[in-house]
């Protein structure tokens, strides 16, 4: 979930979108209701290279390690977590979870996919989604089926659920038509229009935000009025707002969509100091929770990983 073109903050800002940290903001209903208030920040392993989260059901965060795939899990009321379920050996990337107790993980440059128990950490099944050069990066999980971006690949894949969520035995293939990909991270994070009829990807490399028909394929460009999403990473739709990660720009960027997801404005971006190349997003009642990668910090095994939470009305 890494974006690769240069620009600095003070480019951003000249767009001439607000640029602001989070504002505070009611507790979620949780809290409303007298529950333990959520950390707003917590150490994670050290030399763990975060990459994904999910959170939920429940006050649960995910996060999944670039390094070995290993997952780990963390109780949003106290920030204190421990693996849960062993990697293996290639990264686990974007996921998310439902409400059967299943997590379902991007495999990035191992090219697969995998789902796991939330209660024990067993795997309940992998897919093989591609053979060669690939970068599996991030998850959505629609009605009847979980849709893999590959950021090398013009492709989508897709895991059919049966009935009761029944898991397939193997993954489809959608190619994608309309729109040229080129070096570098194309397609990254991965989010569903407000009405829920088509997805939308956000394109790290052109910093676009494409819209695309999950029966065809067929891609086009959503209209945000000549703004852009350099380093677009992780994706999260609430209503019709769209929180998008720019990873390096150290911004999570608002975008108010109409219902199909065919056009948008950046109302504004989103900065708090303790970013350090946040990669996806994730909510708990009016927080959203980030992990920080520091892809511009070498990572060693003793490298220090945090991921922290911002207010947001």
């Amino acid at each position: 979930m890494k974006g690769q073109r240069g620009i600095t903050v003070a480019a951003l800002a000249s767009l001439g979108v607000l640029l602001s940290a989070g504002i505070g903001a009611p507790a979620g209903a949780q809290e409303r209701a007298g529950g333990p208030k959520p950390v707003s920040g917590f150490p994670l392993p050290d030399g763990f290279q975060p990459e994904g989260i999910a959170i939920g059901p429940g006050p649960v965060a995910y996060f999944g390690s670039r390094v070995d795939g290993d997952i780990y899990r963390v109780d949003l009321r106290t920030g204190r977590g421990a693996v849960f379920s062993q990697g293996p050996g290639t990264p686990s990337l974007g996921m998310k979870t439902d409400h059967r107790g299943r997590l379902f993980v991007a495999g990035g440059t191992g090219g697969d996919a995998r789902v796991v128990d939330t209660r024990t950490g067993r795997i309940l099944a992998s897919y093989r989604l591609a053979e060669g050069a690939s970068f599996v990066n991030d998850v959505l999980l629609t009605k009847g089926a979980a849709w893999f971006t590959d950021s090398t690949n013009k492709v989508l894949y897709k895991l059919p659920l049966g009935r009761g969520g029944a898991l397939p035995a193997a993954a489809k293939r959608l190619g994608i038509t309309g729109v040229d990909y080129f070096e570098g991270i194309n397609a990254n994070g991965i989010a569903p229009t407000p009405d829920g009829r088509d997805l939308l990807v956000v394109q790290s490399n052109q910093g676009r935000l494409l819209r695309i028909d999950p029966a065809t394929g067929k891609a086009t460009v959503v209209d945000l009025g000549g703004q852009t999403l350099e380093f677009g990473d992780g994706l999260l739709l609430k209503g019709r707002t769209l929180y998008v990660v720019q990873n390096r720009a150290n911004l999570v960027a608002e975008v108010r969509l109409n219902g199909s997801g065919t056009s948008g404005r950046v109302v504004r971006r989103i900065g708090d100091s303790r970013f350090d190349v946040p990669t996806t997003v994730a909510a708990f009642g009016h927080r959203l929770y980030l992990p920080n990668a520091r892809f511009t910090t070498p990572p060693t095994p003793a490298t220090p990983y945090d991921a922290v939470a911002i207010t947001v009305r």
